[in-house]
């Protein structure tokens, strides 16, 4: 039993002003392994105003100073590595060789933020103009439970590496993980202040972190809903904004794939990270003429894969992350099932043998058409929907057919023709042939998907403001 009743604030564990307590929950077998003590306004305010102090002289570090912050920062992640993430698998109920990729990916965040932080320009002539790129100042980060290090880490490092103090707001549902990964960073040395972190729900530390006047920015992965509410609340003190929100992503399959790779490959990346994921194709377009074939693989692919304990060998699918989120996914199985889609596999319910937690049988749904909910929303849990076209105009317009736009993927095994349609596709990343990733592109969505990028050095561009000088050079009168 974990009991965590401090919160981090200008460089110490102290205990939070909130009194709020609530039950931590191993959602693999529904046992309370721990008890958070939840901060409120008034922490909030102080970890706000430790920032805005250590920002005085945080902000004037050099490349160097951050540089080596940076490397400390993955290195402790690095020397904690198997206690973060026995935390992630137990708290999230994560398949531990996924959330040790997850991790390992926290860590190489710093580095490669210090690799872009050496080649960006915080100073640049334009014409006759002097321009200066200025940190910021008090970033709020607002974070989710499905990847916890790799979300706070995504914000954190291009913050530290702008020269601008955060206040962390991770999930209430991660609070063992985020104890942990605050524990590293306190080892880290990182200067008193420029790292806060406060447990506590959305609408008391995340609304106190958006309303606040003395935060300028706040960066948020989460949900669409969650983000306009934020989006509305910040405009009162003109906040800066990186919201990276919700998906439906398309997988477009063109009828010249490779089908016995291409499906399932589709069905691995619908369901991955337990299809807890805000990029996960959950929307499978695939060619009418071929739809029969396309739903014996994908019934082929999913007799295949593992659902049950993410400490066993070979687990792909974990429980959801809590009864919550169980539910909602098992409401989106019956709207599937009334609206007329075809359950092909899977279903309402746990998967046999599993009733004791918060596992889920993942679920394919054919003959989906785009008036149906589950095509519509985002589920986030082991859901896909098998929708069919007639033409390659069609697939593009089903693709786009979606409020949101933040992942696609294609398949084809003519390059020309897949980067085509992907040029067509609206979406902040577009996937051909495969799944990969470049930590220094820009991640981050069209359309309702969000605002703003992460990553790289569009990432690191979101932390700066620039400020333009004229008669830097003129000789005085």
């Amino acid at each position: 039993m974990r009991t965590i009743d401090h919160i981090y604030i200008n460089g110490k564990f102290v205990k939070p002003h909130g009194t709020e307590v609530m039950d931590i929950i191993n959602p693999a077998n529904k046992e309370v392994i721990g008890r958070v003590t939840l901060g409120d306004e008034q922490d909030t305010r102080d970890a706000i105003a430790a920032a805005k102090a250590a920002f005085k002289t945080f902000a004037k570090t050099s490349i160097e100073e951050r540089a080596h912050m940076l490397q400390r920062l993955h290195d402790v992640i690095i020397e904690k590595f198997d206690l973060l993430n026995e935390a992630a698998v137990e708290e999230y109920g994560a398949p531990a060789a996924a959330t040790a990729g997850r991790t390992m990916y926290a860590a190489k965040n710093f580095l490669h933020n210090l690799d872009v932080m050496k080649e960006f320009q915080f100073e640049k002539r334009i014409g006759k103009a002097k321009v200066s790129l200025e940190p910021l100042g008090v970033i709020g980060l607002i974070t989710p439970w499905n990847a916890n290090y790799t979300h706070i880490s995504t914000k954190l490092a291009p913050a530290i590496a702008a020269g601008c103090t955060v206040v962390i707001k991770a999930s209430e549902l991660s609070a063992i993980q985020t104890q942990v990964i605050a524990e590293c960073f306190h080892e880290a040395g990182i200067p008193a202040g420029v790292i806060n972190f406060v447990n506590g729900r959305g609408d008391v530390v995340g609304a106190e972190l958006t309303r606040h006047p003395d935060v300028a920015m706040i960066s948020f992965t989460g949900s669409t809903n969650v983000g306009r509410i934020i989006a509305r609340d910040g405009a009162a003190t003109m906040k800066r904004l990186v919201l990276e929100l919700g998906g439906k992503s398309p997988n477009v399959i063109l009828d010249d794939a490779d089908y016995q790779k291409a499906i399932p490959l589709a069905v691995m990346t619908a369901f991955s990270n337990s299809g807890q994921a805000c990029h996960v194709g959950s929307r499978l377009i695939v060619p009418e003429h071929r739809l029969e074939e396309v739903k014996q693989l994908v019934i082929k692919t999913v007799e295949g894969i593992k659902v049950g304990n993410p400490w066993e060998e070979g687990t792909f699918i974990g429980p959801m992350v809590s009864q919550k989120q169980y539910e909602t996914v098992q409401h989106y199985i019956h709207l599937g099932v009334e609206q007329g889609a075809e359950l092909i596999i899977g279903g309402s319910g746990h998967p046999e043998g599993l009733d004791n937690g918060y596992y889920v049988k993942p679920t394919v749904f054919a003959n989906v058409t785009m008036d149906m909910t589950i095509a519509k929303e985002e589920i986030f849990g082991p859901v896909l929907s098998i929708l069919s076209y007639k033409t390659e105009e069609e697939a593009i317009a089903i693709a786009n057919d979606t409020i949101y736009g933040l992942s696609a993927y294609v398949s084809s095994s003519n390059l020309e023709r897949a980067n085509d349609v992907a040029s067509q596709i609206v979406s902040g990343r577009v996937l051909i042939n495969g799944l990969y990733d470049e930590p220094k592109a820009p991640f981050g969505g069209f359309k309702q998907s969000g605002i703003g990028r992460e990553c790289g050095i569009y990432g690191l561009e979101s932390y700066v403001e620039p400020k333009t000088i004229l008669g830097h050079d003129a000789v005085p009168q």
